[in-house]
């Protein structure tokens, strides 16, 4: 249930309602917009008496909303949210391009490439540091050692940094990752997710291969129900019958999510199309149908990287898809 204020109620009379309804075993979300409050009700609802409420003086109007998903549901927060990285800012108009390697294999590798991302209008750096792979034989990633490059290649760059994990077990070494990503496979690994609620750190949630709209959004409430609302929701391409690209990118889950969350939308046209000369026209069509930031990978030597080298651009390809993303975000701003 969502309780819109009308503007200009004094803070008091507000406060008096808020203590009220918490009093009948409610959460309040409260949402303050430039116009409007809204209080969204968290809980059982069905005690309430919606004709009580809305006859109150200070009440414009009162809803019930029938979606499982209440914390990250737009018609609880109206305004766009802004997910707040260092001075990178994803969402609420802010676009953000994320780019690097899919594994990080050396310091060489991870800081030759975040200096060329960076130079590229690259904002964050990712990498991965502990890699689910499908075969218990393919590289499984440098784990620990690969988070210290990463900071090494913070540190060189000044860029924040992004990486995957994989169990509640390795929370202690992502202390210092600035944005903490979780992976297709782990989309509905429910006691990580109510740890990572339990953080007050960007979470990039990444949609299940086979999974719904509805879903993910459902694991992102996992994390905002924890009270961390920083999550940045990412469409990276679900499995369907096609078998010429490894995934099928769903760009019509950039407007549908708009419509339905407040939370910033992604999409890494990397791991949705697994050719890397297939990733620059997504891109591009991510960047016109909405979406708040890309995550690309970038690799300086793609024929020889440790993992999903077909899918990586180089620098240099990188450089000139950014050019060209930036240039849509003109059309679109104008």
């Amino acid at each position: 249930m969502i309780v819109v204020l009308k503007h200009g109620v004094e803070r008091e009379k507000r406060e008096q309602l808020i203590e009220w309804l918490r009093g009948q075993g409610l959460g309040i979300h409260i949402s303050e917009g430039e116009f409007q409050t809204v209080l969204g009700l968290i809980g059982d609802t069905s005690r309430v008496d919606m004709d009580l409420i809305a006859s109150l003086g200070i009440v414009d109007s009162v809803k019930r909303v029938t979606e499982p998903f209440k914390c990250c549901n737009r018609k609880f927060h109206p305004e766009d949210m802004v997910v707040e990285v260092g001075d990178v800012k994803i969402g609420g108009g802010n676009f953000c391009m994320i780019a690097g390697p899919c594994s990080v294999e050396s310091e060489d590798q991870i800081v030759t490439v975040a200096k060329a991302v960076k130079a590229s209008g690259a904002n964050v750096l990712r990498g991965g540091a502990f890699k689910p792979r499908t075969s218990p034989y393919d590289f499984q990633g440098l784990k620990g050692t690969g988070i210290e490059l990463l900071k090494i290649a913070r540190k060189e760059t000044g860029l924040p940094i992004v990486t995957e994990i994989m169990g509640v077990n390795h929370l202690p070494l992502f202390e210092d990752v600035d944005i903490i990503q979780v992976g297709a496979r782990n989309m509905q690994n429910f006691d990580l997710l109510r740890e990572l609620g339990k953080l007050r750190k960007p979470i990039l949630l990444k949609r299940g291969l086979a999974n719904t709209l509805k879903e993910l959004l459902m694991s992102a409430e996992y994390i905002m129900a924890g009270g961390n609302e920083q999550v940045i929701l990412c469409e990276r391409g679900i499995r369907t019958f096609d078998d010429y690209t490894r995934n099928t990118l769903d760009l019509a889950a950039v407007p549908m999510l708009r419509e339905l969350t407040h939370l910033p939308i992604i999409v890494d046209p990397s791991h949705a199309t697994g050719i890397a000369r297939l990733v620059p026209p997504m891109a591009l069509a991510a960047t016109a149908c909405g979406a708040d930031g890309l995550i690309i990978e970038v690799h300086n030597d793609p024929m020889h990287a440790l993992c999903d080298g077909a899918q990586s651009l180089r620098p240099e390809e990188y450089d000139a898809l950014a050019k060209k993303v930036y240039s849509v975000r003109e059309v679109l701003n104008k």
